[in-house]
């Protein structure tokens, strides 16, 4: 989602040095004893066809506040846009979660969680389901969220937990830990065999908006919960920022499948497929595309096609969260950008571009 990308060259030495220093799991403490071997994470990706989607908030949603909350939960457009979804052949969508709603609202979160899964099901879609996120306002609350600001991508997102979780000191709020290790393990157990569920995604973009080593702490207690209810669904954690090399070695050591971010050009792309594919387990890239650097569905799906990654882009409807403008390039007078970042339909249905469309039916068609 934001911003300093990605796993470029120098991805090569963490991914060497921990199939060098750490391949053999049974002697390295920093893993976690119930991670998956490999040969059961090539059999669960066995099972499914080539996996291809999106990350999806539905348009009338700035943010996963506004998605999750019952007063504006909106089945509706969840139902239709995932529709649209299925009609391109799309087979799974990477969905965020916030704990703040869940907290206020436990069962009536999971009934909501339970009701999006069946409407993606019945459109042949899996889920992905994101716990954490570092990236975007680091403030929140519950209720009427804003509006969008004109022509600025994604103004409303929200982290979860962000910097609730340290006091002004830096140090860690043990209650806020608390609730947020109760949440993890309620929801993971709600849905620990639900065959609707591709894969938990524990934490998107640890490091992300200055936090840097910081997110080790939340990072390693996911991982742990986690693995402490072991549902039947893989858990991961994706890579996306070379600098952070220490939490990056934490993260392939410990994620069933590996994940990770690129919206670089297929050049590049191609060598973090390159150098992740010495770890030998199955790999899905979670965010890939934004087509004014040079990622874009004609480029980067057939590449990760070809090498049989799964490909879920940033985005499916132009909607609340105004991803179709660029990160740092906003336009203040709220016009439609000559060329989309994100997204791929407008809210009536239509099409940003024929010829993607016609590119995606083919690949996820074949």
């Amino acid at each position: 989602m934001n911003k300093n990308r990605l796993l470029s060259k120098c991805i090569l030495g963490i991914a060497t040095i921990f199939i060098l220093g750490c391949g053999n799991t049974k002697n390295n403490s920093s893993n976690l004893e119930t991670r998956w071997d490999t040969s059961r994470a090539k059999h669960w990706y066995s099972k499914y066809s080539w996996l291809a989607g999106a990350n999806f908030n539905p348009s009338t949603a700035i943010n996963q506040l506004e998605t999750w909350q019952a007063e504006t939960f909106d089945p509706e457009t969840i139902d239709r846009e995932l529709s649209w979804a299925s009609s391109i052949g799309f087979n799974c969508m990477r969905v965020y979660l916030h704990h703040l709603v869940w907290e206020i609202d436990k069962e009536g979160f999971k009934s909501r969680m339970d009701q999006f899964l069946s409407i993606a099901y019945k459109h042949g879609i899996y889920t992905i389901f994101v716990f954490f996120d570092d990236c975007w306002n680091d403030e929140y609350e519950a209720g009427e969220q804003p509006e969008p600001k004109i022509g600025i991508h994604n103004s409303g997102w929200v982290q979860d937990p962000g910097k609730a979780l340290y006091d002004e000191e830096g140090n860690v709020d043990q209650e806020l830990a608390d609730i947020l290790e109760e949440y993890v393990k309620d929801v993971l157990s709600t849905f620990e065999k639900d065959e609707r569920i591709l894969a938990w995604d524990l934490y998107n973009e640890p490091g992300n908006s200055g936090y840097g080593n910081r997110s080790m702490f939340l990072l390693k207690k996911v991982f742990l919960w986690a693995r402490e209810i072991s549902p039947e669904q893989p858990v991961s954690a994706g890579v996306w920022n070379i600098k952070l090399t220490y939490l990056n070695k934490f993260q392939i050591e410990n994620s069933d499948i590996i994940t990770y971010h690129n919206y670089n050009d297929a050049a590049d792309h191609q060598k973090t497929i390159d150098t992740l594919k010495l770890l030998n387990r199955p790999m899905i890239c979670t965010e890939y595309m934004a087509r004014t650097r040079n990622s874009r569905f004609d480029n980067i799906m057939p590449l990760l096609k070809e090498n049989n990654i799964g490909a879920i882009n940033w985005g499916l409807v132009s909607g609340k969260s105004n991803t179709i403008y660029a990160w740092n390039m906003p336009i203040p007078d709220g016009s439609e950008p000559e060329i989309w970042f994100h997204d791929i339909f407008r809210k009536d249905g239509s099409v940003y571009d024929k010829n993607e469309i016609e590119l995606i039916m083919k690949l996820t068609g074949d």
